[in-house]
């Protein structure tokens, strides 16, 4: 099996020439990737063969409307990746390509980490270098399918480049959940102007589909996404931004601070635009890739969608769910509540939860609509372990729905978000 790995840094001196002028030679660092050529497949499904291209190099020739060719990747660094393919259409018809990871998993689970990638039409005999930004890959060995629908299409390669490290949080708090007052122990009041506070908030980039085939590219630190602005957190989602469809942000606390138990409010004005999915919600410090989740356990506290809010009144729905390997949406038992909210995009609300070693209430403006308290077993309370909090709008997707044609900007406000304990 022909794999370039490359785990560490790469240092490239420039002696020769500078050596001549005096100068100490200069050190390029490259980022660490894993190169796959795509004949070095194990397994494959469909209608493919090795062949080669005039200057003698082999390529995979993917025939016929589906299939998909099985690779060993073994990843030395846990990050956040961007995945090229590079490619020629031998059709009018190009069709889609994307990446599967963990097809071997126990779960019976899909783990889609590139969403569909359009195949660009080509002259005869030209490739074309595809990409998605963001793939978040664990070390480790990775049972990885290219799925490929297309009539006839040349793959040469597919490539993994490391955008960014996975931050790992060693900061934690714990909240006391016993006494009679509730105490601030970490809040974010964003009245700064411009970026978030680093020493606080992180960023989550890209746009492999987020596992819920949503389209926007998550930047960072670009003010026209997510900034400060009159005491407030403004998450914009724009249209045509950059050469993608949506642009928007997700922030998280991963990497500076986590929590265990606690009140946990976001006081936050939703989108109403059809299309937008606003979300306020914690994700354990375990999630790594795909395969982490739902076993790391996920809280959304504040949850809506533009298609359930009312265009006219501004009165919509909130949902609050924990998502567990006993109890998660994607096998139809995961346990969730609504709660009707007016003007929750007109006017500020604030989303809590209360989080005990017994058990998760959700709250809206202080009326609780929702326990979870399973505890039969790890897999139903994964909650006695650190969850970083996360804040981002994202565009379409499996809840977002399709997205309203006439938008072109959405925002999230965000005023506060608070962490308490009881003493």
């Amino acid at each position: 099996m022909k794999k370039l790995m490359v785990s560490g840094f790469i240092l490239v001196a420039l002696i020769a020439v500078l050596g001549n002028m005096g100068c100490t030679p200069a050190v390029q660092e490259m980022p660490p990737q894993v190169l796959i050529e795509a004949e070095s497949f194990s397994e494959s499904s469909g209608a493919f063969k090795v062949t080669e291209n005039r200057d003698g190099s082999k390529v995979v020739m993917a025939q016929g409307k589906k299939g998909w060719l099985g690779y060993e990747v073994d990843v030395d660094v846990p990050g956040r990746y961007r995945c090229e393919i590079k490619l020629s259409a031998m059709s009018q018809n190009p069709g889609v390509c994307w990446v599967e990871d963990y097809y071997d998993n126990t779960d019976d689970r899909t783990y889609n980490i590139t969403a569909a990638m359009p195949i660009p039409a080509t002259s005869q005999g030209e490739y074309t270098v595809i990409h998605k930004d963001g793939s978040p890959l664990n070390t480790g060995r990775h049972q990885m399918r290219l799925h490929v629908e297309s009539d006839s299409v040349l793959v040469d390669w597919i490539k993994f480049t490391l955008m960014k490290h996975h931050q790992f949080t060693q900061d934690t708090l714990r909240q006391n959940m016993q006494g009679s007052e509730w105490h601030l122990v970490w809040s974010d009041e964003f009245d700064g102007s411009g970026l978030v506070d680093s020493a606080k908030w992180t960023y989550d980039i890209g746009n492999w589909g987020w596992g819920n085939n949503e389209p926007q590219y998550y930047t960072e630190k670009r003010v026209e996404n997510a900034r400060q602005e009159n005491g407030h957190l403004v998450i914009e989602a724009r249209k045509n931004d950059l050469g993608y469809p949506w642009t928007s942000a997700r922030l998280t606390t991963r990497g500076k601070v986590s929590f265990i138990y606690g009140k946990i409010e976001f006081r936050a004005q939703v989108p109403a635009g059809d299309g937008t999915w606003a979300a306020g919600w914690l994700l354990g410090d375990d999630y790594r890739d795909e395969l982490s989740w739902p076993y790391c356990g996920e809280i959304d506290v504040m949850e809506c969608v533009g298609r359930e809010i009312d265009d006219e009144s501004g009165n919509g729905i909130n949902h609050a769910s924990c998502h567990t390997r006993a109890y998660y949406f994607k096998q139809g038992n995961h346990i969730t509540s609504t709660i009707a909210v007016e003007n929750m995009s007109t006017a500020f609300h604030t989303y809590a939860i209360e989080w005990s070693p017994q058990a998760i209430h959700a709250f809206v403006d202080g009326q609780k609509y929702y326990t979870y308290d399973k505890q039969e077993s790890e897999w139903a309370w994964p909650f006695n372990n650190p969850q970083n909090i996360i804040i981002n709008l994202a565009m379409g997707g499996g809840m977002g729905g399709k997205i309203d044609e006439s938008l072109t900007s959405q925002k999230l406000l965000v005023d506060y978000i608070r962490v308490y304990e009881l003493r």
